[in-house]
């Protein structure tokens, strides 16, 4: 007898285009329910939405996410190991590793300070060019951004869980080396994900080892950075610069000290917009979809054991 094709649910709502996607990858496009096989996520709703919506679909096999990080899931006990999880991981890489040089280029040209000036000053800036520039993460969006660098000959060091290699840096490392990397990196760029162990990565300790006046870029998470100790580490010069796309809190509150230090540029986590977001997110769908339907592995697979 010829197995049904899997029935394929989405919640909180459905984008025009899905129901044909769902059936040109041999799937069922069916309400979520007790048939639900697998349920494709599109939020709002967040955690707590996404549980009771699970509530209805007991058989539900896989659940693909739409965002690249998964730890507001994994806060809120959503991710069961007994589901196979997907998320937008590395789908949306190329727009934020291009803000992420837009924020390394702009605070080492101390744009920030800069273009709010009102007098001609003095000159000013550091260029890109043969500067060492520290990962800390080695996702998609640190490959893409690595790839961004060739043309500046910069040296690249990452630091990741696992010192495999990793395409254009010229060292890998483990966050036990942390601090002493620090010290010689002129730039230090966060493209890690949130997990228990990566909370307040960069805090006291690790803005007072990095290297005098160097640059700190974050495109990841908020959390991953102790923002009161930022803030001390950009008053007294000690980091000479920091370019943030993600704060803690988040959004940032008015009057925060980090939106008039004259060191700090904060762009209110645009680094992957929702025009550019779309269709990347429909790309990472559709492929997951026939990689379901055919029994193949998945994109943007995530461990909850790991939380990414």
């Amino acid at each position: 007898m010829r197995q049904a094709a899997p029935a394929i649910s989405a919640a909180p709502h459905a984008p025009d285009w899905l129901e044909d996607a769902v059936r040109e990858a041999g799937g069922r496009f069916v309400d979520v329910g007790a048939d639900t096989d697998g349920l494709l996520w599109f939020g709002p709703g967040g955690a707590a939405g996404l549980a009771e919506t699970l509530t209805l679909a007991p058989r539900a096999r896989w659940v693909q996410l739409p965002s690249a990080g998964v730890d507001a899931y994994l806060d809120g006990g959503v991710l069961d190991p007994r589901i196979r999880w997907t998320s937008a991981k590395g789908a949306f890489s190329e727009p934020v590793a291009e803000h992420a040089l837009a924020l390394v280029l702009a605070a080492l040209r101390r744009l920030p300070e800069r273009a709010r000036a009102r007098s001609w000053g003095t000159e000013a800036g550091t260029s890109l060019f043969d500067a060492h520039v520290l990962v800390l993460g080695a996702g998609g969006i640190a490959r893409s951004l690595l790839d961004l660098l060739a043309p500046f000959r910069t040296h690249n060091v990452v630091v990741r869980r696992r010192p495999d290699h990793v395409p254009g840096a010229v060292r890998v490392t483990t966050g036990e080396h942390l601090v002493e990397e620090l010290a010689h990196a002129d730039v230090v760029v966060l493209a890690a994900a949130l997990t228990a162990r990566t909370r307040a990565l960069v805090g006291p300790a690790e803005l007072a080892g990095m290297k005098p006046g160097a640059v700190l870029v974050n495109i990841a998470r908020g959390e991953l950075v102790d923002t009161d100790a930022l803030v001390a580490a950009l008053r007294s010069g000690q980091v000479g610069a920091a370019a943030l796309d993600v704060t803690d809190p988040e959004p940032l509150p008015d009057g925060h000290p980090l939106w008039d230090l004259p060191t700090a540029l904060v762009t209110p986590h645009t680094a992957d917009t929702s025009a550019m977001v779309e269709p990347l997110l429909r790309r990472r769908v559709v492929e997951n979809l026939r990689r379901f339907v055919d029994g193949e592995p998945f994109v943007g697979a995530v461990d909850p054991a790991t939380g990414y």
